[in-house]
């Protein structure tokens, strides 16, 4: 088969489908009315012999041959469009507006630090935070990148780890002085454990400790199970009980003496921190200034 510019056309109109979700945006994206991607789809299933989406009055859905197609095809269009970013200069132009959705720990103990100095490197950066959870459809909302916790489903989406961050053990000073401090694990079956709601699944965290490669679960149970980290931290601080928790979360209240970290011999569970953007393709000048301003400052934490 030979390669011209109406297969290369295809090709990108394919991949526009698959990182918009739908015709309608995916048309907005290259300027094409909803009809005209879907004909030019259609034409270029007829030059390969393959179906490669399954269209229904709701959804679209790569076929196996448009997933394997679009996986083949997608690093290379990449590159096609970096290199034309680059001649023109746009991959130096870092200017425009920005809108991000940062899960509040990052946004509050990370990033809000360092604003100063993504405001002087980048002036022309017109930036609007949203802090939201670790769930949510960012194509619909609007958002260019997302920095969330938690391991990432697999998808049309770009992922790159931030940071890991320590699963840590915390109660108050006034807490262990009524109720003692737990000497291992298996302890914390008799005290009054904060539960926080894991969003992905809607259920509260289960509890483990790792050392080197040894794990133990325990069960806990307490009072309060709650799906906002700021209660369960103020909770933790009023002496409800003993919360597991990120550590950058608290360190704060850990150099204070607010907190008392427990079971620091068992201290490798981490959790991951990664930055999302809802396309695999080339990204514009704004959003990979964002993407490396986010990794720069997390190298140190």
């Amino acid at each position: 088969m030979s390669f011209d510019g109406r297969l290369l056309s295809g090709m990108s109109v394919l991949a526009a489908v698959v990182e918009a979700g739908n015709f309608s945006r995916a048309g907005e994206a290259l300027g094409l009315s909803a009809s005209g991607v879907s004909r030019a789809i259609s034409r270029l299933e007829a030059r390969l012999g393959v179906r490669l989406l399954d269209r229904t009055t709701r959804t679209i859905h790569l076929t196996s041959d448009g997933a394997d197609l679009y996986q083949r095809a997608a690093p290379h269009l990449e590159g096609i469009e970096e290199a034309a970013n680059y001649v023109s200069g746009a991959a130096v132009s870092v200017r425009g507006a920005l809108k991000v959705s940062l899960n509040p720990i990052f946004s509050r103990f990370v990033l809000a630090p360092k604003l100063p100095l993504l405001k002087e490197r980048y002036p022309g950066l017109d930036l609007t935070i949203v802090q939201q959870g670790d769930v949510g459809d960012l194509v619909a909302e609007g958002i260019d990148v997302a920095v969330r916790f938690g391991d990432q489903p697999s998808s049309t989406m770009s992922s790159r780890l931030l940071l890991r961050t320590r699963v840590i053990t915390v109660a108050s000073p006034a807490y262990l002085a009524r109720k003692g401090v737990p000497r291992q694990p298996e302890d914390l079956g008799a005290h009054d454990c904060i539960q926080y709601i894991d969003p992905l699944r809607g259920k509260p965290f289960s509890w483990e400790f790792q050392r080197a490669k040894e794990v133990i679960p325990v069960e806990t149970n307490g009072y309060l199970t709650t799906n906002d980290v700021e209660t369960m931290v103020q909770a933790c601080l009023s002496g409800l009980g003993v919360a597991q928790t990120l550590a950058i979360n608290v360190q704060h209240l850990l150099d204070s003496g607010a907190l008392v970290e427990l079971l620091p011999q068992w201290p490798d569970e981490t959790y991951p921190l990664y930055i999302i953007r809802p396309s695999r393709r080339l990204a514009p000048a704004a959003v990979e200034a964002f993407l490396n301003f986010c990794s720069e400052i997390c190298r140190d934490i």
